[in-house]
């Protein structure tokens, strides 16, 4: 097993080096790469292809969940990873192996003969490989970036689209106009194909109708053709033909609320029943999205301080308006001083991310993202002061947790680890150790 790791890690690093760009979206490269392991894309279980700029993730693992329940075999891409690659490939219900994936990607690896191919590129080649050879009922086929041009996009007729809400994100690559970026993301439509979108801004709503009618796509829009909301402890799913009584979802946030809804749409174009639609929302787990942590030498430190430690992978304002929402709730049920401890990438909006933590955290404390370009920590500590937060920094997590957990409150903080992926990747596998 130890032999096999270090041989992935090596494989994913000689993949990055193939083309000069870290991303370069197009078709062309993993249309070549595909057509030389016989199209192994065209040889899939029914696609729902999802994408989206949040939600994506927690979309999936209902519509996962569901179809397990139903007794469906389901295959799943998502990225990125949290702890380990293999999370990303999914194969009938279970992680891909190292040893599968390692075969796999020497497959990729000899018919690419060395031209260029982003890391992305490959391995979503080589998940369509793994997915083609193994019998499965349903692929749920999550989008790494925009759509019309990401390499997931060469699937030609997917059982459904999906596109969860759109907002700014991955300005270098998809830009700052929220229209572009909306049609970029409907270049998944497919004709007399149906498609599903969560809840829009106007402006977004306006373009996804726009593209749907250009592609010939059946498009259901979320507070138009469907609805979910909360009522009396249970989630209510309504559409033209029925509503449907279902438990709230596990997963914290009333964001879940609509991302689970979504998901219900979707499954019940499936004509999977309403037992397993229940079930799914029930027993569906995604790390890293609003998740309280228990184990581990950090969520340790907290407990004995008797104070709580949540974890957020969200980066973006979209994800900062939820996750401060949610955490507004917990302060309303059980009020505690929230402390941040956060990371971000330098090429996020950090402000918009903090725009929604003004009033409600008290504290910053800005730390580095191992491995990763990271904000400055002098940078991040400003833009918290500017919206009237404290900002201090520290080196590590560890520092970061003493320093949370040693400041003066009143009563023990509610703090949060939130900014990005990679950190809160980072802070699970230390949890592991």
């Amino acid at each position: 097993m130890r032999k096999d790791s270090e041989a992935l890690k090596q494989v994913l690093r000689d993949l990055e080096h193939l083309h000069p760009k870290k991303i370069d979206l197009g078709l062309s490269r993993i249309e070549r790469v595909l057509k030389k392991l016989g199209n192994p894309q065209h040889s899939l279980p029914p696609t729902i292809h999802i994408a989206g700029t949040n939600g994506k993730g927690s979309t999936t693992a209902f519509l996962r969940a569901m179809a397990e329940a139903q007794g469906l075999r389901v295959h799943v891409y998502t990225s990125p990873h949290l702890v380990s690659f293999c999370e990303r490939i999914v194969l009938a219900g279970g992680i891909i192996s190292e040893a599968t994936l390692l075969d796999i990607l020497a497959r990729i690896q000899r018919v690419n003969a060395g031209e260029p191919l982003s890391f992305f590129e490959a391995t979503t080649a080589a998940a369509f490989l793994a997915f083609s050879e193994t019998p499965a009922d349903l692929l749920i086929l999550e989008v790494g970036l925009g759509g019309r041009y990401d390499a997931t996009n060469v699937i030609d007729h997917p059982a459904a689209t999906v596109i969860t809400p759109i907002d700014y994100d991955h300005a270098e690559f998809l830009g700052r106009d929220l229209a572009q970026i909306a049609r970029e993301k409907a270049g998944v439509f497919k004709p007399n194909t149906p498609a599903y979108s969560a809840e829009q801004s106007s402006l977004v709503h306006a373009v996804l109708d726009g593209e749907a009618v250009k592609t010939r796509c059946k498009l259901q829009s979320m507070g138009e053709h469907f609805s979910a909301y909360a009522q009396q402890g249970r989630l209510v799913f309504e559409d033209e033909k029925s509503l449907l009584d279902l438990p709230l979802p596990t997963l914290r946030g009333t964001h879940q609320i609509q991302n689970a809804g979504l998901a219900v749409a979707v499954a019940k174009s499936l004509l999977i029943d309403e037992r397993a639609i229940a079930k799914g929302i029930e027993t569906a787990s995604w790390p890293a999205r609003l998740q309280a942590l228990s184990k581990g030498p950090l969520a340790e430190m907290a407990s004995n301080a008797g104070a709580q430690l949540w974890l957020d992978g969200g980066h973006n304002p979209h994800a900062g308006r939820a996750l401060a929402n949610a955490m507004a709730e917990l302060d309303a049920a059980e009020p505690r001083p929230l402390i941040l401890i956060m990371g971000i990438l330098a090429n996020k909006d950090a402000p918009g991310f903090l725009n929604a933590f003004a009033g409600l955290a008290q504290s910053l404390i800005a730390i580095p993202i191992p491995d990763h370009s990271s904000l400055a920590a002098e940078n991040l500590m400003d833009i918290a002061k500017g919206r009237g937060i404290k900002a201090s920094a520290a080196y590590n997590l560890n520092e970061a947790m003493k320093a949370a957990i040693d400041a003066k409150t009143q009563t023990p903080p509610r703090i949060l680890i939130c900014g990005s992926l990679y950190l809160a990747g980072h802070v699970l596998a230390e949890s592991l150790d």
